[in-house]
């Protein structure tokens, strides 16, 4: 972090974790709840008076990274790191002289420190004095004029734990998974699952339905073996209708071969992860909303996807294909930050776009249908350039319009195919710099080796 960062910003945890932990005690969820600290933890002393506040773990960064040789000098970012911790190039990587060794030894000191303090404490296990503040005394220093007027009774407040319950995680919680709706969907994909015959059913969601299709693809990979390297199902062997509100990350890491149709909307982290699936989310034929000016899938869409197709017939979030590297998505407009740190697939925009696009953006190509001519106003250009369409890119931009209109009949797409030749010209090519550069140098390659 920059130093201003780690001198200025934020508050120290002695601050934060007994606010945390009181609350919790007082409305009886403490002893269901691991509560973890960090921020400059050195010692077996941190590590004590963490635990007399409320902590049952304890999280070690710069400490041992400092064991393992770093010196700190704060450009991990620029690959340069002299002492090899920090760094890919191969010259620098052999002055790393780290060993395991020195990070177990380490926390054996840090242990056997925090251990002679529990003794002379009186207790015998870390859970024994997790929450005891009662145990921490506060030196007023009457003689210093700030000192002598702090007030630690806050800090140091003892909270009580209610009847049967304990002041450290001691209870298991259940999150429900048992009841999640990827049961009822893997009942209905049996002939998927079993035999890998294809399968169409329709479900009714609502925004409490998590994290749908996950398990389905988890269990069809499990079951079948599925992978990179041991084949997949066929396009839409499993297509599941879906009416209603999706909840959080609906279709996260779907495979290839599961199709989910929402006639609906879904809320933040659609399609996360998507590992090759198909997402369609498009409101219900007799809704009365305006696709083109409603929003139909919420922020961060996409997140982290590395295949598969999506086609949103309405407006998405803020973020929107962030760190994407390898999905196909159409979309009628995004909020701010769309293609953030995207570094492979294609995206296709056909509406508005929010401030900052393509921040960080270093691979994939995004097509901006630029109605108005302000895009460029709105594009975050350091690692971008802002092209005309390629002739090769016509063929992906025109499938891309042609399966959205497939499956959710969208106007906007078919407007613009109705009248290609002159809407073409409106589509604004996004290009990083660095992946025209390696795309320019495979096909000179390819072209030489032709040419032998």
């Amino acid at each position: 972090s920059p130093l201003s960062s780690v001198k200025y910003a934020g508050l120290p945890w002695e601050l934060g974790l007994p606010e945390t932990h009181q609350v919790l005690v007082e409305n009886d969820l403490r002893d269901r709840i691991r509560v973890q600290v960090d921020g400059q933890m050195k010692t077996g002393r941190d590590v004590a008076i963490a635990a007399l506040l409320g902590a049952d773990e304890y999280g070690f960064a710069t400490a041992p990274l400092i064991v393992s040789g770093c010196i700190m000098m704060r450009k991990c970012h620029l690959n340069t790191c002299p002492v090899g911790v920090a760094t890919q190039d191969p010259e620098l990587r052999k002055k790393f002289h780290g060993k395991p060794e020195h990070v177990v030894r380490y926390f054996f000191f840090v242990a056997e420190e925090t251990r002679k303090i529990m003794a002379q404490l009186g207790f015998r296990t870390v859970n024994e004095m997790i929450g005891r503040a009662d145990m921490l005394e506060f030196d007023p220093l009457p003689e210093n004029w700030k000192a002598e007027s702090l007030d630690f009774s806050r800090i140091l407040y003892n909270a009580k734990p209610w009847e049967g319950s304990t002041l450290y995680c001691s209870k298991e919680q259940d999150h429900g998974i048992g009841k999640a709706l990827d049961h009822e969907i893997m009942k209905l994909a049996a002939p998927t699952l079993e035999r890998k015959e294809p399968v169409r059913f329709s479900i009714k969601i609502r925004n409490v339905h998590r994290t749908v299709g996950t398990m389905l693809s988890s269990e069809l990979t499990r079951r079948h073996k599925l992978g990179m390297y041991t084949g997949s199902l066929p396009e839409d062997t499993v297509w599941i209708d879906c009416n209603g509100i999706a909840g959080q990350s609906f279709g996260a890491f779907a495979i290839q071969g599961v199709t989910l149709n929402v006639a609906g909307e879904a809320n933040d982290y659609c399609g996360k992860g998507l590992s090759g699936g198909k997402i369609i989310v498009r409101p219900p034929q007799a809704s009365p909303v305006d696709p083109a000016t409603n929003i139909v899938v919420g922020n961060v869409a996409l997140y982290g996807a590395t295949g598969g197709e999506a086609y949103f017939r309405g407006l998405g979030g803020e973020r929107f294909c962030v760190r994407n590297s390898g999905a196909w998505a159409v979309v009628e407009g995004v909020g701010d930050h769309g293609c953030e740190y995207m570094t492979g697939g294609r995206t296709l925009v056909i509406g508005p776009t929010g401030r900052n696009f393509a921040a960080g953006m270093s691979g994939g190509i995004a097509f901006v249908y630029d109605a108005d001519g302000t895009f460029a106003s709105r594009c975050n250009k350091d690692m971008v350039d802002l092209k005309p369409l390629h002739e090769k890119s016509l063929p992906e931009l025109r499938l891309m319009l042609e399966r959205h209109v497939q499956y959710t009949e969208s106007t906007v797409a078919r407007k613009i195919l109705e009248n290609w030749d002159d809407e073409i010209n409106r589509f604004i090519r996004v290009m990083p710099r660095d992946y025209a550069r390696v795309m320019a140098e495979r096909a000179q390659l390819e072209t030489t080796n032709a040419a032998r």
